[in-house]
């Protein structure tokens, strides 16, 4: 099972993002764009693996309050110049970044590696070539990415709004020509802690 852990995206932002999406994809329309049924903010991507009922079970035991999460502005990756991955923002505060170091260690326990360096959340639009952000051999940049680039710079940073997510969701990634599709395996509430800190 290819499995990873995500946040699911409200209706009227997946709408609008899909928008946005089919306006830029106009402009390079050779890139692999993302299908908007797939958009998902991965906290955890954790690959083959058999161990299921491990992972269900430290899941149930993650405790964190709801978080808002801000969708804004655009960008690329390796950089602007070279773009290989197309990008929209995700701002939120340290309850995210708290939320993923708890998912992070409790998968470390049970063998799975985590990324390295602090949590940088986004969500991914198009990719180009082996879609990887960091140079490989033979990779070169998408020049279509680079009308998408000029396009973005003669617009005001895109908005796509705000929403509070209420849960996190454990899913299997089902691999096809077609492209990925994505099961819902456990969902596990976001709640606030039991006991304030204060006290």
């Amino acid at each position: 099972m290819r499995l990873f852990i995500a946040l699911d995206i409200d209706r009227d932002i997946r709408e609008r993002i899909t928008a946005f999406r089919n306006q830029m994809r106009q402009l390079a329309p050779d890139v692999r764009w993302v299908g908007p049924e797939t958009f998902h903010v991965t906290l955890q991507f954790l690959g083959e693996t058999k161990k299921l009922d491990e992972i269900r079970q430290a899941l149930r035991l993650v405790n964190s309050p709801p978080l808002q999460i801000a969708f804004r502005g655009a960008g690329f990756l390796p950089n602007p110049k070279a773009p290989r991955v197309f990008w929209i923002g995700i701002e939120s505060d340290q309850h995210l970044q708290d939320l993923v170091t708890t998912i992070s260690e409790a998968m470390t326990l049970l063998g799975f590696k985590c990324e390295p360096g602090l949590y940088t959340p986004h969500l991914t639009l198009a990719r180009s070539g082996s879609g990887r952000p960091r140079p490989v051999p033979g990779g070169r940049p998408a020049p279509a990415l680079q009308q998408v680039r000029a396009k973005l710079e003669a617009l005001p940073p895109p908005e796509f709004g705000t929403m509070t997510a209420r849960e996190f969701i454990l899913y299997e990634s089902h691999l096809s020509p077609a492209g990925p599709r994505y099961e819902r395996l456990a969902v596990f509430p976001l709640r606030k802690p039991l006991i304030d800190p204060q006290f």
